[in-house]
């Protein structure tokens, strides 16, 4: 494990780990939700050096944040909400990463923008609504990590993807999942 996340106020545990000085104001994204932790080891584990990543439903920038500060060359955060965003700047500004991370409402996103990682810790039907819009995004062999997911819900977010993604075996933490797929080749 070479993440953490510490509040603002508070020294970091290991000052030679990866750290994220964190206040998420109003938005959502602690890093102690079982899906924000999922979707934090997953990182933590993943190559993002020279990667392109969208946070799709940033929250506090948690997600983008730690993505930056794992080496991913440039990461968009977007949310519909603006004090996600205030939040996500703060937090961008606080860990030193700002010059990497784009901050957008959805609708500011460039039409034409592909990625390699789409992150999205967001809920089920959410989810399953943005299906078509992620498969636009993520390049061909590029990967989807959405979390945000009671058990119950994954089979139908799982099968709102299928259509363009492969997917791995899933995480799970308490009650919730994670869904990792890969973008198959058109």
């Amino acid at each position: 494990q070479r993440l953490w996340v510490c509040p603002t106020a508070r020294t970091p545990p290991d000052p030679a780990g990866v750290n994220i000085r964190l206040d998420p104001g109003l938005a959502f994204g602690t890093g102690t939700h079982p899906t924000t932790a999922l979707c934090l080891e997953w990182l933590d584990g993943a190559d993002l050096n020279g990667r392109t990543v969208l946070d799709y439903g940033c929250g506090s920038g948690i997600l983008a944040v730690a993505a930056a500060k794992l080496g991913a060359r440039k990461v968009w955060a977007v949310d519909i909400d603006p004090q996600a965003l205030l939040a996500s700047d703060d937090n961008a500004d606080r860990n030193g990463v700002e010059d990497r991370i784009e901050l957008a409402i959805p609708a500011e996103l460039p039409a034409e923008l592909n990625v390699d990682i789409v992150l999205a810790n967001i809920l089920a039907g959410v989810l399953v609504r943005l299906a078509p819009e992620f498969g636009r995004r993520v390049r061909p062999g590029g990967r989807l990590v959405l979390s945000g997911i009671l058990e119950p819900h994954a089979e139908a977010v799982q099968a709102a993807f299928s259509a363009d993604f492969s997917f791995e075996p899933s995480k799970r933490r308490e009650d919730w999942v994670l869904l990792e797929g890969v973008r198959r080749s058109d």
